[in-house]
């Protein structure tokens, strides 16, 4: 089975201050790859939404940032 190239990615992380920092740690991130930058954005837009099951107020606390795999995506 040949592999798809999931160069373009999102990476989620906590902001500086956020107190789970001190569940997780500092460092804590997660990264979603996908294969083209419109899978990604879309991914990212829905990631990033405001949830209908939020409460009035509630501020999403995760920091959304687009990243690329620049060997794969260049074909290097």
């Amino acid at each position: 089975m040949v592999e798809k190239l999931r160069p373009y990615g999102i990476r989620v992380s906590l902001p500086p201050g956020d107190p789970f920092r001190k569940i997780l740690g500092p460092e804590w991130h997660r990264i979603h790859w996908y294969p083209t930058p419109l899978d990604r954005d879309a991914a990212l837009a829905e990631m990033s939404r405001r949830h209908p099951y939020s409460r009035a107020g509630d501020r999403p606390s995760l920091v959304f940032d687009k990243i690329e795999n620049l060997a794969e995506s260049r074909g290097l």
